[in-house]
């Protein structure tokens, strides 16, 4: 089987905060458990680098939009590798081969009949002397009253345009905008209303249901023709004669990034990019947070089909909710939230990782509460697995230098575990991930309680054999456990899996070997200090 994943490309104008990865995470844990399961998996993802808010911000820090979006880029690329995130390739907007297929794309669809030339008014600042791109407009929203960009409400969510704006003034000078004719090119994005109606009702049993709701209520308002050309500083460039002067819309070309990562991971990799994308046996998943939907359940899709390349649509769309910071939306341009970069200085990366996940904001907002970190990390990850992992290595090492004598396996155990790995599979499908991760610790608990009820520092001293099943049987526990939760806790997991010789890395029931010499066995966790 083949799986694309599509990870939400971050925006290039300031660091990334941990409600950005509660919404990229479960992409990673996907990934890693379909290549557990053989699957030929593609995982990409990439920084946004082009629009006004870096130029702003390069305007205000007197330096170019170059520089500020490889600064990002390079600080992201950093956090998602000492995260330990798996991307087959993350790319970034400025680069020379999406630039290139974005624009091929574009003349593609305008070719089949789907951008089209109109005059429009747009609006103007008179103080700055220019035309204002939507991210230069502030104003109030029609809808909930609240403070909105030109393209969207920050406080509903309401994806916009900048015509509905009330009390319109320049983000730059705070002067009240006027309205100029200006020459622009569109996306008939109303042609294919009635594709995504049908793409929402044949993918209700796949997509979470903010987007179910979310797409609905867009589509309900009738899908807008939406412009494709801007009058930008810093952007890809119009390849369309008589444009020369304007930039290809930022909305449009970031989401087409997904599509240009892939086909150049594919050209790097020998793999047959349109096959792969056309194939029959192909699943796509889209991760990203809710605020970010529509871009992903209409305005991908829709552009999909303009190309006219039989790109397979999005099937699973898993849109988190907000991981609020003490009751307080996460926001980079309010500066709101705990920064990725900061707390890898301080944490290991499956701790942050396993809160990350068992507290992810699947169904509803969830909070961030540094106690809360620090609790979890010592009573879940220390005083529950890791004091099962240790307390039977450190066991095997002071009785027996470290080796494992032969023993049996409780069938009914192992059965157990067997029946798991299905489970906990179907539910990492679905990206139903805190399910999967809870039923995984339901396992660390059984443990537990196994290992307490066999008592097995009395039966070494009574029944060696029982004691050397006991043993055999903790030690194909925690091999097995180690190895569902790589895809979550992939660190950890690695190191417990060495220390037991395990060398496979399929979704499948391990089998530790028999006359086990342990390998460099240390303490799996140590407890963070609450001050």
């Amino acid at each position: 089987m083949k799986i694309f994943i599509g990870g939400a490309w971050l925006y290039g104008n300031s660091s990334a905060h941990v409600g950005h990865l509660a919404a990229l995470l479960p992409g990673d844990v996907i990934a890693r458990y379909y290549r557990m399961n053989g699957d030929e998996v593609i995982f990409d993802s990439g920084t946004d680098c082009h629009g006004t808010p870096i130029t702003l911000r390069a305007r205000k820090e007197h330096v170019t939009a170059e520089s500020i979006a490889s600064k990002y880029h390079e600080e992201f690329k950093k956090c998602f590798k000492d995260l330990d995130f798996s991307y087959d390739i993350y790319n970034n907007t400025m680069d020379p081969f999406h630039k290139e297929e974005v624009k091929k794309y574009f003349l593609e669809i305008m070719n089949n009949g789907y951008i089209y030339e109109k005059l429009e008014d747009q609006d103007y600042c008179p103080k700055c002397d220019k035309f204002l791109s939507d991210r230069e407009i502030e104003g109030i929203c029609p809808h909930c009253g609240g403070v909105a960009k030109g393209d969207q409400c920050d406080s509903c969510l309401m994806e916009l345009s900048a015509k509905e704006i009330l009390n319109k003034t320049c983000k730059e000078c705070g002067s009240s905008t006027i309205t100029k004719q200006n020459k622009h090119l569109y996306f008939a994005l109303s042609k294919f209303q009635d594709a995504i109606q049908n793409l929402l009702n044949n993918s209700k049993d796949k997509w979470r249901l903010n987007a179910i709701n979310e797409t609905q209520k867009y589509l309900n308002n009738t899908l807008p023709d939406r412009a494709v050309t801007r009058e930008l500083e810093w952007g890809i460039d119009t390849p369309v004669p008589g444009y020369e002067n304007k930039k290809i819309y930022v909305w449009i070309e970031a989401v087409m990034g997904y599509l240009t990562a892939a086909h150049k991971y594919c050209n790097e990799n020998g793999i047959d990019f349109e096959k792969f994308f056309t194939s029959d046996d192909l699943i796509t998943y889209y991760i990203h947070g809710k605020d970010n939907i529509t871009f992903h359940t209409v305005i991908y899709p829709a552009l999909l089909l303009a190309m006219g390349h039989n790109y397979k649509l999005p099937d699973y769309i898993i849109s988190s909710e907000y991981l609020n910071f003490g009751d307080l939306k996460m926001s980079k341009s309010a500066g709101t939230g705990i920064f990725i970069k900061d707390m890898l200085e301080k944490y290991d990366s499956d701790t942050i990782r396993y809160y990350i996940l068992a507290n992810n904001p699947e169904k509803r907002d969830t909070n961030f509460k540094m106690d809360e970190f620090i609790q979890a990390h010592n009573k879940h990850l220390v005083g529950e697995y890791g004091n099962f992992v240790n307390r039977n290595l450190a066991f095997i090492n002071k009785k027996f230098d470290g080796v494992v004598s032969t023993g049996k396996m409780d069938e009914s155990i192992m059965n157990h575990i067997k029946d798991l790995y299905k489970e906990v599979g179907t539910l990492i499908s679905k990206g139903e991930l805190r399910s999967a991760l809870d039923l995984i610790w339901s396992l660390v608990s059984d443990a537990n309680k196994y290992y307490d009820e066999m008592q097995p520092w009395v039966l070494v001293k009574e029944d060696i054999e029982k004691f050397n099943d006991v043993t055999y049987t903790c030690l194909n526990l925690m091999g097995n456990i180690a190895n569902m939760l790589e895809p979550f806790i992939p660190k950890s997991s690695k190191k417990l899996k060495e220390m037991l010789k395990i060398t496979t890395d399929n979704w499948n029931y391990v089998t530790v070997e028999q006359n086990l010499h342990l390998n460099n066995v240390e303490i799996l966790f140590n407890r963070i200090d609450s001050e």
